[in-house]
């Protein structure tokens, strides 16, 4: 039987010719050589997407679907890559072919637990017919100004206490960007002793292991959430193969969460030096800074406070510190989502093990911590790790950080005893309750954290306390939300907030 050959290539067929570019947009010229100008002689490494994409955003004020393109042919990423990084983060505005460019100025209105309220919706409602189309205006997730409910954010300029009149007149006035004043600058910090525990611990005056032993004994914890002890991280963490990266995260995206800003407005430089005596006890080669975006002047006042300390170190030998800029997603306030972003992906957690402290940053040993954590080093270690534990309540120790905001007489953080109790911290250190409000009920830990009733509003706040109600998820993140109830109706009053 004759079997019938069918040819593999059809007869008369032509070769197909190999791709000359990838597959996507056709890249315009014109687009990569207004990127090539905006970007100048910036480095095109993959981790700097991110703040590339910043950079066009800032600049033309949306991403267009031209400018990503031709930022991936610059950055050689394909453009999906690119597109999905981009799509990821909120504050990002990306504008495909034939849709509309957003208005020149974004007015956001906080929406949070606190601003709402305070009366968020009314200015959502009022503010866009009187501020006119051209400008956008938006409901916002928490932006971390709690304390100033309702907050508004006009392009970077925050707005506390926000009216419909106050938000209009920075409007008409141009008033969009924001400069932190009265903090404690780098001489006013040297002039109170600053920097100086610092050269003892590079001077060889202060060893390694008395360092770290002194934060063991502390019992300091970490205060982004997690609450791992802070002396025995960097003991882990020193005894992994160098080179050895640090991250330190000011992604504080928790709503009601507001103390880390708080801080850094206030006193710079008390962190900074906290975080070189870590990187110093710990030998570390680079630091990586990931600051929330919403805190847009705290970057401005960061970026100068930095460029000072790189043109004179206070040591031989400073490790580079690197300002890396959030871009609006709540997950990156997560250890291993917020690495991912530094190294310019999209903000998405690992799977563990293994551990940041083992495979992190850039596949490095890395040290993790939160802001408020390595704002406490220079005190402990000046005052001794007992004088830390001399402090607390019910058999509590140490000292916590509450981000109080609602429905209280004086919001604001409160530097309190570990193991107070949420009346306690309300009447001692708030004035109590606004007139005609009674407690209802109080977040322990964050809007992800659940609701307490004030039946429960004797329990100690802290670690280990509120564990067995599933209810600690940020506690160590400082945060504490309180509910009232008002004429006989139910407010959600706000968060008063720790950091174990």
């Amino acid at each position: 039987m004759n079997a019938r050959t069918i040819p593999i290539v059809a007869e008369g067929a032509v070769r197909q010719r190999k791709r000359e570019a990838p597959k996507g947009r056709v890249v315009d010229p014109a687009a990569v050589e207004e990127v090539r100008a905006l970007l100048g002689g910036a480095s095109r490494a993959r981790d700097l997407l991110i703040e590339h994409l910043h950079r066009l955003q800032d600049r033309f004020g949306h991403l267009s679907a031209r400018h990503l393109a031709a930022l991936a042919r610059e950055m050689s990423l394909a453009q999906t890559e690119v597109y999905e990084v981009a799509t990821f983060y909120h504050h990002f505005d990306v504008v495909k072919e034939g849709q509309a460019v957003p208005a020149a100025l974004t007015v956001r209105v906080c929406d949070g637990l606190s601003c709402e309220m305070a009366g968020a919706q009314e200015l959502l409602a009022r503010l866009p017919a009187i501020l006119g189309k051209e400008v956008r205006v938006i409901a916002a997730p928490c932006i971390g100004r709690c304390e100033q409910a309702p907050a508004v954010a006009v392009g970077q300029h925050p707005v506390a206490n926000a009216s419909c009149e106050t938000v209009a007149a920075k409007v008409h006035t141009g008033t969009t960007t924001h400069q932190p004043e009265g903090f404690i600058d780098r001489a006013a910090y040297e002039a109170q002793g600053g920097y100086r525990l610092l050269k003892q611990c590079i001077g060889g005056e202060l060893e390694v292991e008395p360092v770290i032993q002194t934060m063991e004994d502390s019992g300091l914890r970490g205060l982004g959430g997690a609450g791992f002890p802070a002396g025995r991280k960097w003991r882990i963490v020193r005894n992994e193969v160098a080179p050895r990266l640090m991250a330190v995260n000011i992604d504080e995206g928790e709503p009601g969460t507001f103390k880390d800003r708080v801080y850094l407005e206030r006193d710079p430089h008390r962190f900074l030096e906290g975080m070189l005596i870590a990187a110093w006890a710990v030998g570390i080669a680079r630091i990586y800074i990931y600051l929330r975006d919403e805190y847009h002047g705290c970057r401005t006042m960061l970026e100068a406070e930095l460029a000072k300390l790189r043109a004179a170190p206070p040591y031989p030998g400073m490790p580079e510190i690197v300002l890396r800029r959030g871009a609006g997603a709540y997950i990156c306030g997560e250890e291993s989502a917020m690495i991912e972003s530094i190294e310019g992906k999209r903000g998405m957690p690992r799977l563990r093990p293994p551990y940041v402290a083992q495979v992190g940053l850039f596949g490095r040993p890395t040290l993790e911590h939160n802001f408020e954590t390595l704002y406490w080093v220079r005190e402990i270690l000046e005052q001794g790790g007992a004088w830390f534990t001399s402090h607390g309540r019910r058999g509590r120790k140490g000292l916590r950080s509450f981000s109080v905001s609602g429905r209280v007489k004086s919001p604001g953080v409160k530097l309190a005893p570990a193991g107070i109790t949420v009346r306690e911290l309300i009447d001692e250190y708030c004035g109590g309750m606004l007139d005609g409000h009674t407690l209802y009920a109080y977040l322990p830990g964050g809007a992800s954290g659940g609701i307490l009733p004030a039946s429960l509003g004797d329990i100690p706040l802290d670690f280990d306390t509120l564990q067995p109600l599933r209810l600690l998820h940020r506690l160590g993140g400082g945060d504490r939300a309180v509910r009232q109830r008002h004429g006989g109706r139910c407010g959600a009053q706000h968060d008063a907030l720790l950091r174990p």
